[in-house]
């Protein structure tokens, strides 16, 4: 019985080794892959500062009224006031191609939201040039700055959350960043890799992204639209860019990055510096006071 048992023991041996090495085989893969993924988050990163995701997080942003999050909101397109519950107008106008909108936006616009994000009525907008006499749109830097403008106003204006049916849109922590995240690889723009791993990163939806900038419906065919036309109501990137091209034109804003701040110009980027800015207006701290002041001035709560 002994024997039978050694027997049986020694039958047993090289299974229980076999499992032993199969085991460290596998915790040495899990290692790497938690390695890899740990590289890939610090080479990737993230286009908004983490404090500013935060914030919106605790106030509970995308689980929101319709009352509470219109502050939140793209306003390119639906007409919006300029000033939305006491909030200060903030706004950048930029070429989504142009090496100085990426430095206005990451190194002035994201840092002072990250700050301010709740006293200001936030909007990205483009500049350009529309014909009078067809739909034709044209942009500084090629047709490819064209759909680059066109997507990140089609991610400003999507129904939020995604693929529901609500006059929500999308809360500019979302779009920003989205466009934050373009721009930082703006000479790509518009690969469908950037745009992919963009909406991935901060919560789009690419095909209805895809759809928006698909669909060359300018802004009078939208207003000829009948009731029963069963596109009535689905965004038009053509018709948010020529309602935004000639709406910079009207401004007379022809630079990008031009900064305003309650509808008046604050600073202006162009040409690797900075020009025509108030005092010290090219720094995030200036910025970041004015608005402070002027939404306190304002005698909001």
């Amino acid at each position: 019985m002994w024997d039978a048992e050694k027997h049986r023991a020694g039958e047993l041996a090289p299974r229980s080794s076999s499992r032993r090495t199969i085991y460290r085989l596998f915790r040495r893969s899990l290692i790497l892959s938690c390695i890899s993924l740990i590289i890939f988050v610090l080479i990737r990163g993230i286009h908004v500062p983490s404090e500013y995701i935060d914030k919106f997080k605790q106030a509970n942003v995308g689980h929101q009224t319709a009352e509470s999050a219109s502050p939140l909101r793209g306003n390119n397109y639906n007409g919006a006031p300029a000033a939305v519950n006491g909030r200060v107008p903030l706004e950048a106008h930029i070429m989504s191609k142009c090496p100085d909108a990426k430095y206005c936006i990451e190194e002035l616009i994201v840092p002072a939201m990250a700050q301010v994000h709740d006293k200001v009525d936030f909007r990205l907008s483009f500049i350009g040039s529309v014909s009078n006499k067809s739909s034709d749109v044209s942009c500084m830097h090629g047709p490819g700055e064209c759909v680059g403008n066109m997507l990140m106003l089609c991610a400003a204006n999507l129904p939020f959350p995604p693929g529901s049916k609500t006059q929500n849109k999308t809360p500019v922590v979302r779009s920003l960043g989205f466009a934050n995240c373009l721009l930082a690889s703006y000479t790509k723009i518009p690969e469908r890799e950037l745009v992919e791993d963009c909406a991935l990163e901060f919560g789009l939806d690419f095909g209805a992204l895809n759809a928006c900038v698909s669909r060359q419906v300018d802004e009078a065919d939208d207003k000829r639209a009948g009731i029963d036309d069963p596109d009535k109501d689905k965004i038009s990137g053509l018709a948010l860019l020529r309602t935004d091209f000639k709406r910079n034109a009207a401004l007379g804003i022809k630079k990008s990055c031009t900064v305003r701040v309650n509808e008046k110009i604050w600073c202006i980027r162009d040409g690797h510096e900075w020009k025509d800015c108030q005092p010290h207006g090219d720094e995030t701290s200036t910025l970041v006071d004015e608005i402070n002041r002027l939404h306190d001035n304002s005698g909001s709560s």
